[in-house]
């Protein structure tokens, strides 16, 4: 407890890192106020039925990415996902056609074209989504939160402004983040709206447990060590990597020696990150929309998450998912070509395209157990609901894409806070060893 007291001094003794974290917290808090700004036309009084209607499915993972805002009909309804979509749009793009690879080559300039290119195209897909979300406040289950004497034509138009400039100044929000303060910016923003409904999960879960014959504290105490070992095993996926070795060609020039030494090509298990999870939830919420309103049996097995059979598909798409993007992301040829190019090699294989094949294998034997892993961990949310008759909203925190986003970011925060540390010849925030943070994808 010392030393953790000690740590916290040093990190509030470094000037900058203490500008960092206050502009952080600072526009943090702005975003979580902008949160409970109603759109308006929009009565606050009556959005229970638009809150209990987006309690699963794809609808409750976004109301949780933004914080409950989707659900209070917020001028942030939208958040951050657009940019996001965009974001993973461009991407692919970059992967699949060969001009906006070679744009993304160019350097600074070429980043920064990409950007502005993802800007504009967060802009039309704002639109779009504000659209479709304005078509779901005036049905019929949600038309009586609407007020009666607001325009419709002005309701629409106003709608559509304000959730496109609420979504753009969340976006500036996260790029100001990663800019001037502490990690990155979008991935913090996602953190904060999926933590802001802990508070109001746990209070729910505490009070089914205390009602009489639910189980009482004991099984609420089991439960929070189940959930402390559920991010310990996450955190070991999340930072699981192969180390495949590499040694360098020694280089004499004049009287000095370069090269000769020794690395480590580090592997990750886990190399397509939370991705997988999210295309597999968006696949699996299309068929539900040709189900005329949700009403159809086999819709059981595309939205009910404590349902056998949606853990078996939901289970295949994820590591269906997972080998196609880690394929579409993990170039073994532009590997092997890097350590070519620097004069290294793996012990035992030739260079070039054995090096390739080689590099490609342990790829794919590895990526096999994470997607695996990938997959229990998000179908376990639907398992602890079972065993344990938990609330919902307190048993998304135990796995999916809720977790993994949270462990992520949390562990690429704490990295640079130790990179800071470290820099000033402090004591790292890990006595046993650097912390390691995990490939950051499309800002998630």
């Amino acid at each position: 407890m010392k030393k953790f007291i000690q740590t916290l001094k040093n990190i509030w003794s470094i000037e900058e890192l203490r500008n960092k974290i206050t502009f952080t917290l600072l526009l943090l808090f702005i975003y979580r106020l902008g949160s409970f700004i109603v759109l308006p036309g929009i009565d606050p009084n009556k959005l229970a039925n638009l809150q209990s209607s987006t309690s699963g499915g794809i609808l409750g993972l976004l109301d949780a990415f933004v914080g409950g805002a989707f659900s209070k009909a917020s001028i942030f309804a939208l958040g951050i996902m657009p940019y996001i979509s965009a974001s993973i749009f461009m991407q692919l793009m970059t992967i699949l056609v060969p001009q906006f690879a070679k744009i993304q080559k160019e350097g600074d300039s070429g980043r920064k074209k990409i950007n502005q290119w993802t800007r504009y195209l967060t802009v039309v897909v704002t639109a779009f989504q504000a659209a479709a979300y304005i078509g779901y406040l005036r049905s019929p289950q949600n038309a009586e939160s609407l007020i009666a004497g607001y325009g419709v034509q002005l309701f629409w138009l106003s709608t559509v402004v304000i959730l496109t400039v609420g979504t753009l100044f969340v976006m500036w929000l996260g790029e100001k983040i990663t800019d001037k303060g502490l990690g990155n910016g979008t991935s913090i923003i996602i953190m904060i709206g999926i933590l802001a409904r802990l508070p109001q999960s746990f209070s729910q879960e505490w009070i089914a447990r205390t009602t009489k014959g639910a189980g009482g504290i004991l099984i609420l105490l089991v439960e929070i060590v189940l959930l402390i070992a559920v991010i310990m095993g996450l955190i070991m996926l999340v930072q699981g990597t192969r180390k495949v070795p590499v040694n360098y060609a020694k280089q004499i020039v004049g009287n000095r020696q370069f090269g000769g030494a020794r690395n480590f090509l580090p592997l990750k298990v886990n190399a397509s990150g939370v991705m997988p999870i999210i295309f597999a939830q968006a696949i699996l919420f299309i068929p539900t929309l040709f189900s005329l309103g949700g009403t159809a049996s086999w819709t059981v097995y595309f939205t009910d998450h404590k349902n056998l059979g949606y853990m078996i598909v939901y289970s295949i798409a994820v590591i269906a998912f997972t080998f196609l993007y880690t394929a579409l992301i993990f170039n073994p040829k532009q590997m092997a070509d890097e350590l070519k190019r620097n004069n290294g090699f793996i012990p035992g294989v030739k260079p070039g395209q054995p090096t390739a094949d080689y590099i490609g294998t342990i790829m794919d034997r590895i990526t096999l157990p994470g997607a695996v892993l990938l997959a229990f961990v998000g179908i376990l949310p639907g398992i602890i609901q079972l065993v344990f008759g938990m609330t919902q909203g307190f048993s998304t925190f135990f796995g999916g894409t809720s977790l993994l986003i949270m462990v992520g970011v949390i562990l690429d925060t704490l990295q640079q806070i130790e990179t800071q540390l470290l820099m000033r010849q402090y004591d790292g925030l890990m006595s046993s060893g650097r912390i390691q943070g995990r490939q950051a994808t499309s800002g998630i």
